[in-house]
């Protein structure tokens, strides 16, 4: 390689290069593919692509009339999208990903969690959701503010 250069702002990869046989030059081009390939195994087995503007809508719905904002949304969903893309190839379970987004949202907002963790564990009485509160409680009087968790939970 000759030389390598950033172009269309960062998107592409310009390279320069040289054959080591008859010393010809010539350039490639490297871009990032736009297209995710990750696909969801669905609880009934069937699989779908991976949608990031579901993951977001699922979260807008959790968090709606809630003073959380698009930004906050987004973060999280990048957040959720780079540990997933770096622990699965090709499939990822939909209950990674809820989990995933549930950790994430406890820490986030209270509300948005009981909202999101209602849908998402499918409660059928006041009861589960009551018992989804008080765990909630108890789990933020054991944290200390700025500690990282040292198990992860599986909420």
């Amino acid at each position: 390689m000759i030389d390598s250069r950033a172009t269309e702002g960062g998107e592409v990869v310009r390279r320069r290069r040289q054959c080591l046989s008859c010393s010809r030059r010539y350039t490639t081009y490297e871009r990032v593919e736009a297209t995710s390939k990750l696909l969801v195994i669905k609880k009934d087995g069937s699989r779908a692509p991976y949608l990031r503007e579901k993951l977001l809508s699922g979260l807008q719905r959790a968090c709606w009339k809630l003073p959380l904002g698009l930004d906050a949304l987004e973060a999280l969903v990048d957040e959720v999208e780079e540990e997933v893309f770096r622990q699965f190839d090709r499939e990822v379970p939909s209950s990674h990903l809820g989990i995933a987004v549930a950790r994430r949202l406890r820490k986030l907002d209270k509300v948005a969690y009981l909202r999101y963790a209602s849908l998402y564990h499918e409660f059928q009485v006041v009861d589960d959701f009551i018992q989804e509160a008080q765990d909630l409680l108890d789990h933020e009087q054991r944290d200390v503010a700025g500690q990282q968790d040292l198990f992860s939970d599986d909420k």
